[in-house]
């Protein structure tokens, strides 16, 4: 048995003995407190010695004294309604009055004055803890819905969290139900703020809050991506102005739509903001595509609660518009409303309307300077003409006194350098005269001693070009007689081979005699006179023949227009042979030869 404080509990007790620490031992079957761990939290448990602690407020809340609710139960059970009851009555009897609790609302739905809301807990994860039925009755949703609209801007809807005073109510045919009774606003706004806060803290310390806030302000405006609700009343008064200026070519305006509230709606709007950008080089109707992205994004929707606006406190979304390259203004909700994305954002505005007046304003002031630079450049340029027409006429009054000046002072000089010329060409003349001759006189001794020279050197060149023209023809008439050798070579061969062949065709044309032919099984016709038959239509009809065999010959005779001869029979021989086509007579037959 195990060693601590045993305590006297109901069945009903042990999840609040269990909370605070007490064990199960399963031999007795009763709930005990470790040894060393207090027993002021377990004082409505212990036994009568022990009944001098006080007892704790959990205890208060989790089990009161349940006697005039317990139920005898039978042998056979108990009818569900009258369990149902009597759980009513401990639920009553347990929350007396009502409990602060903290809820997410999930669902809000009015109807017939009330509200009804479900409720639920997530943990640290998103995981849903808890969840539960609440409902405020129309008398009290009148009174303290407005009061906590008015306290926080926000409206009771999907997504906000509120701290609530309920009183849990069991009722057998619908179950266990809250009922408000009040609404904390501090905790809301508190709540609005923290999550801002966290977002905040988290973007600095990434180092991404003022990143965008940093990129240089658009000089001018040319192209923007607007992210907005579509069909939404903000982007109507957006449009109303920058349509007029699409219209007019001063700015080119590409919308992007998403969702702005609701679960996932901050999810959607950084997902179309991004693919709006990465799609921008390539949509088919871009006028100009030099540039990869857009002056500016403009991120607008018009007003709404403050829950409606608090979709946009989204940790993913801010830092998407934090790490942009291309800044970013915001025009969301009212003049009171603010996000997160207001604070990261390049510049914020406080409505959809005042944002494209701001880009409007900038696009006017650029207008403006470009016309007062046009001016300054007319009148500069007029003030440069006048002043250059003025240096002109200067200079053109200058340059002709100095032309007639220098010509009056040329004319003095032309006359002195005139006869300095007429003296100088007299000398130059005499001089070149002079070295003419004394020229002339060294060249004709110059001739004459590279005659005397040439005439001394031209028999031992000749001398020379004899011996190497005798060299050289020593050298061709020993390649002539070793070509000449060569040839004679290659002409006795070409004899040899042709009487070579010549010999041989001799022998074969020397083998192909009658009597080969009459062996190979053909026959020879011989006329008359002995001569040798070679055509059919020389054979007349009655004309007597002759058959050579290789074996010996047989008379015939032409019978008539077919030219088939008639043999006689030979003695010893069973019938007449047939001479046209003897044995083997498929080979063609020699000239005057027959078949």
């Amino acid at each position: 048995m195990p060693e601590g404080t045993y305590l006297i509990t109901r069945y009903i007790d042990r999840e609040a003995v269990k909370a605070l620490g007490a064990r199960w031992d399963a031999e007795v079957r009763r709930w005990f407190v470790p040894p060393g761990r207090d027993l002021a939290p377990f004082a409505a448990w212990l036994p009568a010695t022990e009944e001098g602690a006080a007892p704790s407020a959990a205890r208060a809340l989790a089990a009161p004294p349940p006697p005039a609710y317990e139920v005898d139960v039978p042998r056979k059970g108990v009818a569900l309604s009258q369990l149902l009851a009597a759980v009513g009555r401990a639920v009553a009897q347990a929350f007396c009055e009502g409990v602060w609790t903290v809820v997410e609302v999930v669902d809000a739905r009015l109807r017939g004055g009330h509200v009804y809301l479900e409720v639920s807990e997530r943990d640290a994860r998103g995981t849903v803890t808890a969840k539960a039925t609440a409902i405020i009755w129309a008398g009290m949703a009148a009174r303290i819905l407005p009061e906590f609209e008015c306290a926080t801007g926000a409206k009771v809807g999907p997504g906000i969290k509120l701290l609530l005073r309920v009183l849990p109510v069991f009722k057998p045919q619908y179950g266990l139900s809250l009922e408000v009774q009040a609404i904390d606003p501090e905790y809301t706004l508190g709540d609005l703020e923290a999550r801002r806060r966290e977002i905040r803290q988290r973007l600095q310390r990434e180092g991404l809050y003022g990143v965008n806030r940093a990129l240089p302000a658009p000089w001018d405006f040319n192209r923007v991506l607007v992210v907005a609700p579509e069909d939404a009343a903000g982007l109507g008064d957006f449009r109303a102005e920058a349509d007029r200026l699409d219209r007019e070519g001063v700015c080119r305006f590409t919308y992007a739509h998403s969702r702005f509230q609701g679960e996932g709606a901050a999810a959607q709007v950084r997902a179309v903001l991004l693919e709006a950008l990465a799609d921008w080089g390539r949509a088919d109707d871009r006028r100009s595509r030099e540039a990869e992205l857009p002056d500016a994004v403009a991120i607008i929707r018009g007003g709404g609660a403050v829950n409606d606006l608090a979709w946009l406190d989204d940790y993913d979304l801010a830092r998407a518009v934090c790490e942009l390259r291309v800044p970013v203004f915001t025009g969301i909700g009212h003049e009171r409303d603010t996000t997160v994305l207001d604070e990261v954002a390049h510049t914020s505005f406080d409505t959809p309307s005042k944002l494209i007046l701001g880009i409007e304003s900038v696009i006017r002031t650029r207008v403006q300077e470009a016309h007062a630079a046009h001016a300054a450049v007319l009148e500069a340029a007029a003030r440069g003409v006048a002043q250059a027409a003025q240096a002109l006429a200067r200079q053109r009054h200058a340059t002709v006194t100095g032309a007639l000046q220098q010509l009056a002072t040329a004319r003095e000089r032309i006359g002195v350098h005139r006869a300095d010329v007429h003296l100088h060409a007299a000398q130059t003349l005499h001089d070149a005269r002079a070295g003419a001759q004394l020229r002339r006189a060294e060249v004709s001794q110059l001739a004459r001693q590279q005659l005397a020279l040439a005439r001394q050197a031209a028999p031992a060149l000749l001398a020379a070009v004899r011996e190497r023209a005798g060299t050289q023809a020593d050298a061709m008439r020993r390649e002539a007689a070793r070509h000449a050798g060569d040839t004679r070579a290659q002409a006795r061969r070409v004899l040899r081979e042709a009487a070579t062949r010549a010999e041989a065709l001799m022998r074969e044309v020397a083998g192909q005699g009658p009597d080969k032919t009459l062996g190979r099984g053909f026959a020879l016709v011989r006329g008359t006179r002995g001569e040798p038959l070679m055509r059919a239509g020389e054979l007349a009809a009655g004309e007597p023949l002759s058959i050579e065999f290789r074996d010996g010959a047989v008379a015939a005779m032409v019978t008539g227009p077919a030219h088939t001869p008639v043999l006689p029979a030979a003695p010893g021989v069973h019938g007449a042979p047939d001479i046209l086509h003897p044995p083997g007579a498929d080979a063609a037959p020699e000239p005057g030869e027959a078949r």
